[in-house]
């Protein structure tokens, strides 16, 4: 049996990264404090990656 009941919910997995760098992303731009672009992109991009994974983790895992 899967450890999700449906491999397509391995997307949450990433989307608490997204919204970190969202938080990321607004408090310097919205505090006025000089923002770090480099940080928000591969705190996003870290999210999709950890969705892939996920997905391709528990997609390939046995149906025991």
């Amino acid at each position: 049996m899967h450890p999700l009941k449906h491999p397509r919910n391995a997307l949450f997995a990433g989307i608490a990264f997204v919204v970190i760098a969202a938080i990321y992303w607004a408090v310097p731009y919205f505090g006025g404090w000089q923002l770090d672009y480099a940080g928000v992109t591969m705190l996003a991009l870290l999210g999709v990656a950890v969705a892939l994974m996920a997905y391709v983790l528990i997609a390939g895992s046995t149906n025991e």
